[in-house]
């Protein structure tokens, strides 16, 4: 039986062939949305959990874990810098990093931050050091720069029409150890440099020490450039300072701290993550834990996997109906040779069993392909978005992906019963006369 089978498909090449491919493509666009969408989850969780709690100005959570965490450019409003020196002298901080974004170079993000920061955010560094002056840097593992090469900051992106800073040249310290997050694509520099750089001098305080920035970003005379580097609109006038880079760092935070669009926070215990989430979520300020902006932005998310597993299950279904169209033409052009075996004394559910067995081969190979081409597809895909975002997705099978083939298998199972059926029923004379 296996013989004949396989000498049938070598004389039907063309046609089985052209089964297995429709089945596969079939397959694999399913397949890949759904491994494409996990990579995308593990990815995005991953490089959410190095940062346990997020804080800055009112505004949009999503947004500020986006602008913060995975560092997609997009305009924040700042809150007073007095919020930075709170959370440094809170005993229930390990230490607080504050961030300040808006330039750019050859493509990749500046952020400005603290040494601390840099410390712990990979684990250590692969070569060189630490910044320690003004006009060092420290960039991440998937930066394509060598170590003690020049960075000239561009405001904004080269696309934007960004203008390059005249004021401050950063040197490449050190490098970071891969995190699989944005920041490997990250350049960081001492937020001191980028206060300097873009005018931002200390603020100037009332009594009762409370001073704060509008959510909406609009100009004023003293913190105009400050909002336009977090993104906003502004009436073209540039506010640029003075820097020296080689002057020494000074972070000690202090209520005079100029303006900031987030800043990164490590508490002691879980206890205390919750307690200044609940003080911060008050007044001016937001506090998030990223893997709970994350959880609402997956319902989302899911609504469009809906969407796109509903696409593919369409587009499998209509392959299936092909294939049904295939089988009865193909059972039709093949009566003769059924006739002939029944009339050889082949019983019926020998006929059966050679044609179900043929055509379940078929699919099942093609679902194979499809496997193994939707791995492929999101593996690429995958490698296309690590590549722009710099966040490592894991492609990869899972326990519940084995009941995804059996239902195709059993779907397999039931479509090659049909042409079986049709031979078992064909009458060999009718076969032989027609």
């Amino acid at each position: 039986m296996i013989r004949f089978i396989l000498a049938d498909l070598r004389r039907l090449w063309m046609g089985s062939l052209v089964v297995v491919l429709l089945v596969a493509l079939a397959t694999a666009l399913g397949v890949s949305v759904v491994l494409q969408e996990r990579a995308l989850r593990l990815g995005s969780a991953r490089a959410a959990d190095r940062f346990d709690l997020v804080i800055g100005a009112g505004g949009s959570e999503t947004q500020l874990v986006l602008s913060s965490v995975f560092l997609q450019p997009s305009p924040l409003p700042l809150m007073s810098g007095e919020v930075l020196a709170r959370l440094a002298a809170d005993p229930r901080v390990d230490w607080a990093a504050p961030i300040g974004f808006g330039d750019s170079f050859s493509g990749y993000p500046i952020v400005g931050t603290s040494t601390m920061l840099a410390q712990n955010l990979s684990g250590g560094l692969t070569e060189g050091k630490i910044f320690v002056r003004e006009g060092e840097a420290v960039i991440g593992a998937a930066v394509k720069l060598s170590l003690g090469g020049e960075i000239k900051p561009m405001h904004g992106s080269l696309e934007e029409g960004g203008e390059t800073h005249t004021e401050l040249v950063y040197h490449i310290a050190g490098r970071l150890r891969p995190t699989g997050t944005a920041w490997d694509r990250a350049i960081l520099v001492p937020i001191q440099g980028v206060w300097h750089i873009h005018g931002m001098e200390a603020e100037e305080h009332s009594e009762d020490g409370e001073h704060e920035h509008e959510a909406s970003g609009t100009d004023n005379a003293e913190h105009g450039h400050a909002h336009e580097k977090a993104g906003a609109d502004h009436d073209g006038h540039e506010h640029h300072g003075e820097a020296d880079p080689d002057a020494a760092l000074d972070e000690s935070w202090t209520a005079a701290a100029p303006g900031l669009p987030a800043i990164l926070v490590k508490p002691k215990t879980i206890a205390d993550a919750y307690k200044l989430r609940q003080d911060y979520r008050s007044g001016n300020t937001v506090a998030v834990f990223p893997g709970e902006v994350l959880t609402n932005l997956y319902a989302t998310l899911g609504d469009a996997k809906q969407i796109l597993v509903a696409v593919a299950s369409g587009a499998q279904a209509l392959v299936a109906a092909s294939l049904v169209l295939v089988t009865v033409i193909h059972i039709g052009q093949r009566r003769r040779q059924i006739g002939a075996l029944r009339a050889f004394g082949a019983p019926r559910g020998a006929i059966f069993g050679v044609v179900w067995l043929e055509f379940f081969f078929l699919l099942a190979v093609g679902i194979a392909l499809g496997f193994a081409l939707g791995y492929a597809a999101a593996l690429i895909l995958s490698g296309m978005f690590s590549q722009t975002s710099g966040i490592t997705m894991p492609v990869g099978f899972a326990r519940e992906d084995a009941g995804l083939a059996a239902v195709l298998l059993a779907f397999a199972t039931i479509l090659a019963a049909l042409p079986a059926v049709l031979a078992y029923r064909q009458s060999p004379a009718q076969a032989l006369r027609a």
